[in-house]
């Protein structure tokens, strides 16, 4: 069973949410507060986490900073409708998705399948050797990259992007390919979170010292660079 944390500090909304998602199959456990949702979600383990940003104490930005400091699990933010910088934080920060509200939870529950999905995805037998760049290590089936030996700490969208890039090595890929292949779902329009996850990418990569791998194609996409780290 798919199990989902909802830390959300309105109970009437976490109530229905809980019931909804319940219906479709998945096992519900709920916090109401920041800093109940931090230990729950460090303590047990979820498929995925539902995070509201608006939230008295600890809000959802913090709640997501601590839980990324021990958990890569996948978090879906819930966002106020039309707040942008709430979304590039989110992002920036470690979410894999957000979703403004007021919204459809059958929207929610579209986003929250592609994610899983793209988490718990099982690899084929000939996917499971590790895939090399230069320093960069992938290995599909244990989701675990390494450089030059050592781990990289990625979430799990990142890990997605990042598989889809080292397939095509050298090749450019689209924004539409990697939100297709890397989130799960179709590219919006005037969707940043492809970039944002590039930027989170780039930036564990330069603590690697291999920061310049990943190129941007102006207009077209995103390149990995197949002599990088070499």
């Amino acid at each position: 069973m798919t199990k989902l944390l909802l830390i959300d500090d309105d109970k009437e909304l976490s109530s229905m949410l809980g019931e909804y998602l319940a219906a479709e199959g998945f096992v519900i456990d709920h916090a109401y507060n920041g800093r109940e949702g931090v230990d729950k979600a460090l303590s047990n383990q979820y498929d995925a986490l539902i995070l509201d940003v608006m939230m008295p104490e600890l809000d959802g930005f913090e709640v997501l900073r601590r839980i990324r400091t021990e958990s890569a699990v996948p978090v879906i933010m819930l966002t106020a409708k039309g707040d942008d910088v709430d979304r590039i934080v989110g992002l920036e920060i470690g979410a894999d998705d957000y979703l403004p509200k007021p919204f459809n939870p059958r929207e929610l529950l579209a986003r929250l399948r592609a994610i899983l999905r793209r988490a718990q995805s099982v690899q084929q037998p000939q996917q499971d050797q590790t895939l090399a760049i230069g320093s960069l290590e992938i290995a599909p089936a244990s989701r675990s990259a390494l450089v030059s030996g050592n781990p990289l700490d990625l979430t799990s969208t990142e890990f997605n992007l990042l598989h889809v890039l080292v397939k095509q090595a050298g090749q450019i890929v689209s924004k539409e390919n990697l939100s297709e292949h890397g989130l799960g779902r179709s590219l919006e329009k005037y969707d940043r979170s492809i970039d944002m996850h590039m930027s989170n990418l780039r930036k564990k990569l330069a603590q690697k010292d291999i920061g310049e791998m990943i190129i941007t194609v102006r207009g077209q996409g995103y390149q990995l660079s197949d002599g990088a780290g070499t």
